[in-house]
């Protein structure tokens, strides 16, 4: 009887391990794949086409920020009654402030713009952007490792569904986003290998960001509305900050509001059909 107790913990230890390895993974496998467009693609990304990856990446991260993160943060602090608001509104203050912060000290370069922000330094044009992907892809490696933390827990609502509908939907925005990184890169001098390269290296600080969030399970749980309030606050200041200018810029066109409707719906469709 014991071997079949230890028989059983093993194999729901390497489902869970297995599970880890899908679900942090995927967003970077996204971000690989959309960084990969560079090979194919033209050197100069049409403008058009950027509008529509940024309105669509947007709309991933709203909806995313809403149903896996805002609502179940709520629905965490239920025993509260009428003040069940109260630890998802601080938490994504929190998380506002935090991006706030990284955005004025970290010297980085939105693209198609002519001047750096954040602190003076002497990075090169093509580092400064690769950062301002980093703090782009900061929040949503927090967001799935929040997430993937509160259902590891087993004292939370949190199904593994619900998070690998996060990880996936994460995944189909990083396919954008990487083709945002990659191709401005190859227009800016780099060659395709190394825009490639800084484009993958962008995605590496999204497991990296899940894992040391769910390192930090132990302390995260008992407060994990608030977490996730941060979360879903770090996601929609990326939102507002740099994605809907990009999709707003030069000539107007409703086509990056139309790629933003289609990424809100088919976040909120993964995140209930798969929840």
């Amino acid at each position: 009887m014991i071997h079949i107790i230890n028989g059983n913990n093993l194999w729901s230890v390497n489902i869970m391990i297995l599970s880890l390895i899908v679900g942090l993974g995927l967003p970077l496998l996204g971000t690989t794949a959309g960084a990969a467009c560079v090979f194919f693609m033209k050197k100069q990304m049409n403008l058009l086409l950027q509008k529509a990856l940024s309105g669509f990446a947007a709309g991933v991260m709203v909806a995313a920020s809403i149903w896996s993160l805002l609502i179940p943060a709520m629905e965490q602090s239920e025993a509260m009654g009428k003040l069940a608001f109260l630890p998802a509104t601080i938490g994504f203050w929190l998380g506002i402030i935090f991006l706030l912060l990284i955005d004025t000290l970290m010297p980085h370069l939105h693209i198609d713009s002519k001047e750096a922000e954040g602190v003076k330094s002497n990075f090169k044009r093509t580092t400064m952007m690769v950062f301002a992907i980093i703090i782009h892809n900061i929040p949503e490696g927090m967001a799935v490792g929040v997430v993937y933390a509160g259902w590891i827990s087993g004292s939370t609502n949190i199904t593994l569904t619900e998070a690998l509908a996060l990880s996936i939907g994460i995944a189909i925005q990083n396919l954008a986003e990487g083709a945002i990184v990659s191709m401005p890169l190859c227009s800016e001098g780099c060659s395709k290998p190394k825009a490639f390269g800084y484009g993958f290296f962008s995605g590496i600080v999204e497991p990296i960001a899940a894992l040391l969030t769910i390192a930090l399970s132990s302390i995260m749980v008992p407060v994990l509305p608030y977490f996730l309030g941060f979360a879903a606050g770090a996601m929609l200041y990326v939102v507002v900050e740099e994605l809907i200018p990009e999709m707003a810029e030069g000539e107007h066109t409703n086509l990056g509001t139309i790629m933003f409707a289609v990424g809100f719906s088919l976040m909120m469709v993964l995140d209930v059909a798969l929840g």
